[in-house]
């Protein structure tokens, strides 16, 4: 398991369980060997606790670090601490040897009092302690590796019980989410002893049962604001400057593409405030895919300060697109009015059908004024991880039971149900006069399945698409261009599991042969070649349910109408936005195989230098006979392949 990075600039506005990681190394070796590492397992008395294997001589891992994260773990199980002690370097190896050791190894050095001055004595835990883990590294094939190759687990003091042995200095981390609460608390008046408890109460957890105490809170936020008022003056001239640069930026590729957009506004003091910009690629991707946009607001900058805003989309094979984005300084409704007005005019007037957003008042307001005629939509997946959060405390034992009732009432078909069943729930849990509650319940139209019957959501309130979104941001945030999105539709295959009866009146009831699903009333009118499903699955997402599918197969269609195969789901309507004449075929499949061949290729090649200069020998020969050929061969035999294609990532 890595450790988080020491210096963060973007971080999700999510907050994250705080818990302890666990690390486990998987041992390959013959059942004789696999006994007695067996044997070795060291259990902790805590209920409920993992076993995890001892250190042992010979042990491997891949990096120091993985050693020193797995010598930790084993550590913290079973009542002390480590630190890192020696290291040796080589030319050729680098850092090749490294100690690890007990936090009580060694004595502490004698320090000389200045005269005249009182100093207070502060007894050292340091006790000499012989405790260890030494690592050698060796290359095996080209591959590093460190080896233990000496372990000791005998103390000469104490090892502490686990309530005990987190207070030791090694886990007292205040972690990257709690660091983001603590300075806002702060910055809002709380006194420490407040924050602890504010803490204590969001975490749901007995006091004193955080992983840090008091004091390192006091200490983190001393620390915090001395560096805050030693760099403030250097700070907002980095910002001052980073942003001008940003905008010098935007009018440079405004000067060389043309179809390039973007805006800005400044503040009473002229200062830039507000920066929103867009590629042609994406405006002309718009008028495709922009009938449904998720407007995600969940990063923000620490450094600047500021809010960042991206618009995104989904094609027609899944895949998570870009439409433009926005650096907001605050989160008023002023502030997201201006960027939704902005968007639209980057889009060219056109709005879309759906926006699918966080749970915000304040973003709410604004697509309400800037978007009266798009739908709102609050992805479910947005609110079940704030309702453990928000309820945790209040209903203790009984957060299960209310997260089982809030998912049966998401999913009520009639408004009627939900207005009922909503007020017998808050009732049952005595949630009447939660704010949360009431912010829920405000919010209702945007996330109620029984209000949102007709919404064209384009299969993106998903987690597929969530997870799709997360991994596109974080690829911008880490300097990484490469995602993948996962797109599948399986109505078809299910279509045959569901029976049909025709009514008098010409419709039909279709309902799943184990009811599970509950009746459809689908409607058919042959002379229009129209069909209506009471699920509105085709109107939320433009692909056919299947229970409509079911008529169709019923009433001898082996071709659907060309109206219930939307655009933006046709193959040839992928993103090849870049040209309006470029038309991808199934003849370019070649090439994606020839994309992931490559792929691997460079990604095995990549592990030693041999292979490296092999690859690079061979591959030039190979590549140099087989173009050749090719040009060896006729110009023309009646057909040409269009061998132009789009981005993939």
């Amino acid at each position: 398991m890595t450790s988080p990075p020491s210096k963060n600039i973007w971080i999700r506005r999510q907050q994250c369980p705080c818990g302890d990681w666990k690390c486990y190394v998987t041992y390959e070796g013959d059942s004789e060997e696999t006994s007695s590492i067996t044997s070795q397992l060291v259990k902790n008395d805590s209920a409920g606790s993992e076993a995890m294997v001892s250190p042992y001589v010979g042990m491997v891992f891949k990096s120091d670090d993985d050693a020193f994260e797995y010598y930790g773990n084993f550590a913290r199980k079973n009542g002390f601490s480590i630190r890192k002690e020696r290291s040796r370097l080589s030319p050729q190896l680098g850092i090749y040897k490294r100690d690890f050791v007990c936090y009580r190894s060694g004595f502490a050095p004698v320090k000389k009092k200045p005269t005249g001055e009182h100093h207070r004595d502060r007894k050292s835990v340091r006790c000499g302690c012989d405790a260890k883990m030494y690592l050698s590294k060796e290359v095996v094939d080209g591959v590093s590796q460190w080896f233990v190759v000496q372990f000791s687990n005998v103390h000469n003091h104490e090892l502490l019980e686990d309530d005990q042995v987190r207070l030791l200095p090694a886990y007292r981390k205040i972690h990257e989410a709690d660091q983001e609460r603590i300075l806002l608390l702060s910055k809002a008046g709380f006194p420490i002893h407040r924050i602890v408890k504010v803490l204590e109460l969001e975490k749901g957890i007995q006091g004193g049962q955080l992983p840090f105490l008091e004091r390192d809170v006091r200490n983190f936020v001393q620390n915090r604001k001395k560096v805050v008022q030693e760099n403030d003056a250097l700070l907002t001239e980095k910002r001052e400057n980073d942003t001008l640069e940003l905008l010098e930026a935007c009018k440079g590729t405004k000067e060389a593409d043309e179809d390039f957009v973007y805006d800005f506004t400044v503040d009473e003091n002229d200062k830039v405030e507000h920066i929103a910009w867009s590629y042609g690629d994406s405006v002309h991707a718009y008028t495709m895919f922009g009938d449904a946009v998720y407007f995600d607001t969940s990063y923000q900058s620490i450094t600047y300060g500021v809010l960042f805003g991206a618009w995104l989309g989904i094609d027609n094979h899944g895949r998570t697109i870009f439409f433009g984005c926005v650096l907001l300084q605050d989160e008023t409704p002023r502030s997201f009015s201006w960027a939704l007005q902005t968007f639209v005019r980057f889009m060219r007037g056109r709005c879309p059908q759906t926006i699918l957003t966080d749970l915000d008042p304040g973003l709410r307001d604004a697509i309400r004024s800037e978007l009266p005629g798009t739908k709102h939509v609050v992805s479910i997946w947005n609110i079940l991880p704030k309702v453990s959060s928000w309820f945790s405390v209040s209903l203790g034992s009984r957060c299960a039971e209310f997260k089982s009732e809030f998912d049966v009432l998401y999913r009520v078909e009639s408004t009627e149900d939900f207005e009922l069943q909503w007020n017998q729930m808050i009732s049952m849990f005595g949630l009447t006069t939660d704010k949360h509650i009431a912010l829920l319940y405000s919010f209702r139209a945007s996330w109620a399945l029984s209000y949102m019957k007709g919404y064209f959501l384009a299969c993106m309130a998903t987690t597929t698409y969530s997870k799709s979104v997360d991994a596109f941001l974080k690829g911008v945030f880490s300097a990484q261009t490469c995602l993948r999105s996962f797109f599948e539709q399986h109505e078809l295959v299910l279509t045959m599991q569901y029976a049909v009866s025709e009514m008098s009146n010409g419709s039909y009831l279709v309902r799943h042969f184990k009811e599970i699903d509950g009746e459809r009333l689908v409607i058919w009118i042959p002379e229009e070649e129209q069909i209506h499903c009471s699920c509105k699955e085709f109107e939320s997402s433009g692909l056919l349910c299947r229970h409509s599918l079911r008529v169709f197969v019923v009433k001898n269609y082996f071709q659907l109408p060309d109206k219930y195969y939307l655009n933006r789901w046709r193959k040839e309507s992928s993103l090849d936005f870049y040209d309006d004449h470029i038309t991808r075929t199934s003849d370019d499949e070649w090439f994606q195989d020839y994309h992931c061949l490559n792929e691997t290729l460079f990604t095995e090649s990549s592990i030693t230098k041999e292979r490296a200069d092999y690859v690079r020998r061979e591959l030039t020969t190979q590549l140099t006979r087989i173009l050749n050929e090719v040009r060896n061969m006729p110009e023309c035999e009646g057909v040409a392949m269009d061998l132009t294609f789009s981005p993939t990532g």
